[in-house]
């Protein structure tokens, strides 16, 4: 609604971020007033806009504002998609924690500091982490501690270690810890590996015990040494050596060679990159989401004709390929992240609103799901019916691919399970989707028995 604080953006009173006619603003609370003041005339707003590590503002009519608390209202530029750090890869969160490292240094030198260091406070755009909280940041009281320092530690270093040092999976903690993965949780996760390490064992393991010794002492019962600024960008530096010296490899799970595995011939695969071009173009898209991206190659056939493509994979491994792909040939325009279509990100926090869904951040203007049907249909026994109504809120035009029985990737996953899908066939296919979307146009991909369709929703579907 108009004037109210955005479901995302309540918990703080020095301010919140909500829309009016269509257009987003910041509200800058009176509480918050002597530190916005002094934060502005620091500098460090220009710095860091100019700098593309914060999102830009510009100060607007203070008419527009939701309530009678408003000393100031500010309208950034907006995110195109916003997206949590539970869809991110490794590279994508050790980025967001990096950038989050480098403000806290800059604002340090200014006299300043940030007072959160949530990964809710950074988003993607252009290819890269951008922060988003204009407020974050206050004057430092002299000699006080960095009090996000155990939140930096929850939302980045001890995730970013789980996904490195045990499992990649881990990083999906943060769906379950919206507040960060608790610190005694991960030291028991990583065991023995956070000894072998000088920083996991002083910003986790050690952290975590004094974090339990600390726990049920009346405030104030054990006064802090004060801490200076030259401790506090010790602390900082120390953290970003941490965090470098977390890698991940990307190889060696189910789809991240699956662009050059295959049975597509290399005049298949550029026919299928000529026809997605093909079938967008002309039909007015500037979103288009891709399910099943993998590495993104026909991500990247459809920004041809897009402004944006957010590339979505259930395989960590392809989706880290990708992002370092975006960041090594500085694509703007495209977004990897990590999906699971038969189980996506649904609507979380308070009262489900913090975090939206999915499907609550669509439709988009055109999806692809190529080489994807089968995975759902016979890889998870989803009714080709139930497919089409999802994909049908997803966005108003398809590219689908179909990949008939007689494909050698469809007789690979009918090896190990009995045949118990008599309606996967063509006929069964678009009957299924008759059902949800009008079907444009078909094509054979050249070289192979796969057909990709252009469909388009029906009116009256959610999409549409």
């Amino acid at each position: 609604m108009d004037g109210q604080p955005l479901d995302s953006s309540f918990r703080d009173p020095s301010g919140f971020v909500f829309t009016r006619d269509g257009v987003l603003y910041r509200q800058v609370n009176r509480v918050f007033r002597d530190e916005f003041e002094a934060v502005s005339a620091s500098g460090l707003y220009d710095e860091l806009a100019g700098s593309r590590l914060m999102v830009p503002h510009r100060l607007a009519s203070l008419n527009l504002a939701a309530s009678n608390e408003a000393v100031a209202v500010l309208e950034p530029e907006p995110i195109a998609f916003i997206s949590y750090p539970y869809e991110w890869s490794f590279g994508q969160l050790r980025d967001a924690g990096l950038l989050t490292l480098e403000l806290q240094e800059r604002a340090l030198v200014r006299g300043l500091t940030l007072r959160d260091a949530s990964a809710y406070n950074v988003q993607f755009d252009g290819g890269r982490p951008v922060f988003i909280d204009t407020l974050s940041f206050e004057p430092r009281k002299e000699g006080a501690p960095w009090m996000a320092y155990r939140q930096f530690c929850e939302h980045f270093l001890l995730p970013l270690a789980l996904m490195s040092r045990v499992d990649i999976g881990l990083g999906s903690l943060l769906r379950t810890h919206l507040d960060g993965v608790p610190l005694e949780l991960g030291a028991r996760l990583l065991g023995a590996r956070s000894w072998r390490s000088l920083g996991l064992l002083f910003h986790v393991r050690l952290h975590a015990a004094a974090q339990r010794r600390y726990r049920d002492r009346a405030p104030g019962a054990a006064a802090q040494r004060p801490v200076n600024a030259g401790t506090l960008l010790g602390l900082v530096r120390s953290l970003r050596a941490g965090i470098e010296g977390l890698e991940w490899n990307p190889a060696g799970t189910e789809w991240s060679d699956y662009t050059s595995d295959n049975n597509y011939t290399a005049a298949a695969a550029g026919s299928k990159r000529e026809l997605v071009t093909d079938l967008l173009r002309g039909r007015g898209v500037r979103t288009v989401w891709d399910l099943g991206a993998n590495t993104g190659e026909y991500s990247r056939a459809a920004r041809a004709v897009a402004e944006r493509v957010v590339a979505f994979d259930v395989d960590p491994a392809a989706v880290e390929l990708n992002y370092r792909r975006v960041r090594a040939e500085d694509e703007r325009g495209i977004l990897p992240l990590l999906m699971d279509l038969t189980n996506p990100s649904p609507a979380l926090g308070w009262a489900h609103r913090e975090r939206h869904s999915l499907e609550q951040r669509g439709p988009a203007d055109a999806l692809l799901a190529l080489a994807l049907v089968h995975h759902l249909a016979i890889g998870h026994n989803l009714p080709l019916g139930r497919i089409a109504e999802f994909l049908v809120r997803l966005g108003r035009t398809l590219v689908i691919e179909f990949v008939p029985k007689s494909d050698s990737q469809v007789q690979r996953m009918l090896r190990s399970r009995p045949d118990i899908f008599p309606c996967y066939t063509r006929e069964g296919f678009e009957a299924a989707f008759r059902t949800s979307f009008e079907i444009d146009a078909v094509h054979p991909v050249a070289g192979s028995e796969r057909l990709l369709y252009l469909m388009t929703a029906r009116n009256g579907s959610e999409a549409a």
